[in-house]
């Protein structure tokens, strides 16, 4: 059975993937390789911390047996197809472009579904993985340089003089595959890495901290947002502000010690539910010191969406907190 399976991986790898390859495609193995663990396994489910947004209690679930998810904070859920075009937020066809061999997903070792799979390949929940190709593993770091990135980050109304000056250029290992994307480092030496085709992170996970000695920070999700901030204020002389980027909404109670050393803290969370909920929870502990700023782009997800839209700032103009 195990030589059949490969076989028809082999086929299936060969030949240009369409919907119906593309979802026989194994997603508990496909979400391990874009980085994403579950928190627990119960049976044929296996309980995750949404890839699709932040979140502190696991409410993703994937069904093996059936190879399908939902995700219970978004009210969405499908199959690997489905799934693939929430996470890179592209189309269909351009998710199959990418399993096609014009992305980081065609460099991933994708194990095929078969009703017959022996339950030996399921994990232990709570496992650790001893495999070192699971992990990513950075190799190089230098400056920000490469052309597909630089357009992905025009893409994103992200000049590349502002690129340059907060991220680095990094090559990673994955599934003994070498990859390049974006790196923005954290306080403990891991890098936020992100590409057309990746989102992830290398070990260790945490914050970024940008200390100007300022007595107020403005706090971001993830550090396209903050990039967003820089492009909107880049015309003013200095600004006034420490910077606490969460690189993860899981951090954000886990820095309410550090934000609270500030008489000001400004947050510009995303307005899905779970940015919406910290935003709300951080009011409700202290209304004079925490404000609101996302209301700036209450038409949009985030920042960088707002920004990227261009509804009401060119680039480059002063974007101002409120006062």
């Amino acid at each position: 059975m195990r030589n059949q399976i490969e076989d028809l991986l082999k086929k299936t790898i060969m030949e240009k993937f369409n919907c119906k390859a593309a979802n026989q495609i194994d997603l508990v193995h496909y979400l391990e390789t874009l980085g994403h663990e579950p928190s627990k396994i119960k049976n044929q489910d296996y309980w995750y911390l949404s890839p699709l947004r932040n979140e502190k209690t696991p409410s993703f679930k994937v069904n093996q047996k059936l190879n399908l998810w939902y995700d219970h904070g978004l009210g969405k859920g499908g199959n690997v197809v489905d799934f693939g075009i929430e996470y890179f937020r592209c189309t269909v066809s351009e998710f199959l472009q990418l399993l096609n061999g014009n992305g980081i997903s065609s460099g991933i070792s994708l194990s095929l579904k078969n009703e017959n799979q022996q339950s030996s390949n399921l994990r232990i929940a709570n496992e650790k993985k001893d495999n070192p190709l699971d992990k990513i593993i950075i190799v190089d770091v230098r400056t920000l340089e490469n052309k597909l990135l630089m357009a992905y980050l025009h893409n994103r109304s992200i000049s590349q003089e502002i690129a340059r000056q907060h991220c680095k250029e990094v090559d990673f290992c994955l599934n003994n595959r070498k990859h390049t994307s974006i790196g923005f480092q954290n306080i403990s030496g891991g890098y936020e890495l992100r590409s057309e085709c990746f989102k992830g992170s290398s070990s260790p996970k945490d914050i970024t901290f940008i200390d100007t000695q300022s007595k107020s920070v403005a706090v971001f999700e993830g550090f396209f947002d903050y990039l967003s901030y820089i492009m909107m204020n880049q015309k003013s002389i200095k600004l006034q502000t420490n910077f606490l980027i969460l690189n993860s909404l899981s951090f954000f109670n886990k820095s309410v010690q550090l934000m609270e050393k500030h008489k000001r803290v400004d947050l510009y969370l995303d307005r899905d539910s779970g940015g919406v909920k910290c935003t709300h929870e951080a009011l409700q502990r202290d209304s004079t010191i925490y404000i609101d700023q996302s209301f700036l782009y209450e038409q949009k997800k985030d920042l960088n969406e707002w920004l990227n839209q261009g509804q009401q700032v060119k680039q480059g103009h002063s974007f101002r907190r409120s006062i």
